[in-house]
C-alpha cells in the first residue's frame, strides 16, 4: 500500500513539473514603474467609528495601465488591502486618523501581485500618510473664525434683500450690528467648544475616488 501511494505521489509530482516547466520558461513580464499615479474607486465603505484595525477593503482600478502600447493591467482590476491602523478622535478637535495598507492587485489571469501604494492629492492627510478630518485645535479654530465671520456677512445681505426703499439705510446698519453680536457670540462659544470637544471620525464612502501613487514597480506577467 505504501509503495502504491509513493508511486502515485511521484507521478503527480512529475506531472506538475512537466506542466510548470514550459510556463516558467516562456513567462514574460512587463513593468509598471514606481511613481505611476493610479485612480481607484472604493468598493468598501470605511468608517473609523465602526471599522477596526486589520479589517479588509477592496478598490477598483479606474484606468488601463499600459506598457509598449499593450494593456497589461486593465481598468476594473481589483486591488485589496486592509486597515493598517486607526487613531481615535481626541480633545481639542483632533480628528480620527485612518491608515490604509494596499496589499495586492488581482491580474486578469488571476494572479495576485503584491504592491505598495500611498494615497496622495488630499488636503486631509497627516504628515505620516494617514487620512484625518481636523488636525487639531488651530484648524478647527480657523473654521470657527470663518463661520463666525459669515454671520455678519449674511446679516448684511439679508438687510439689503428685505428692502429697497429708503428704510434700507436703517435696516442694513441694524442687521449689521445684530450680525456683529451674533459673530462675537458664536466666536466665543465656538472657540471654547473647539477646545473641549473631540474631533470627528473619518469616513470613506463606497464609490469614492482615491488618488494613489505606486511606491515600488510592479512586474505584471503577460502571455
Amino acid at each position: 500500500m505504501k509503495k502504491l501511494l509513493g508511486t502515485i505521489l511521484a507521478i503527480l509530482l512529475a506531472a506538475q513539473v512537466a506542466v510548470a516547466a514550459p510556463f516558467n520558461a516562456n513567462a514574460k513580464t512587463k513593468r509598471i514603474p514606481a511613481g505611476t499615479k493610479l485612480e481607484l474607486k472604493m468598493l468598501t465603505t470605511l468608517d473609523t467609528s465602526v471599522n477596526k484595525t486589520g479589517g479588509g477593503f477592496s478598490a477598483m482600478l479606474m484606468t488601463d495601465q499600459t506598457a509598449d502600447d499593450d494593456v497589461i493591467l486593465p481598468s476594473g482590476s481589483i486591488i485589496r488591502g486592509d486597515i493598517q491602523g486607526i487613531s481615535a478622535p481626541k480633545r481639542f478637535s483632533k480628528g480620527a486618523i485612518l491608515y490604509l495598507n494596499f496589499d495586492h492587485v488581482v491580474t486578469p489571469n488571476g494572479r495576485q501581485l503584491p504592491l505598495t501604494l500611498n494615497v496622495v492629492g488630499r488636503t486631509d492627510m497627516t504628515f505620516d500618510g494617514g487620512i484625518t478630518t481636523t488636525k487639531g485645535y488651530y484648524e478647527a479654530w480657523k473654521q470657527t473664525c470663518q463661520k463666525s465671520g459669515n454671520i455678519t456677512k449674511n446679516a448684511i445681505e439679508w438687510g439689503e434683500d428685505v428692502t429697497n426703499s429708503g428704510w434700507k439705510y436703517v435696516v442694513v446698519p441694524v442687521s449689521a450690528i445684530g450680525g456683529a453680536f451674533g459673530t462675537a457670540g458664536y466666536f466665543v462659544y465656538g472657540s471654547i467648544a473647539d477646545m473641549i470637544k473631540k474631533g470627528k471620525h473619518v469616513r470613506i464612502n463606497r464609490d469614492e475616488i482615491l488618488q494613489v501613487i505606486l511606491v515600488e514597480p510592479i512586474d505584471v506577467p503577460v502571455i
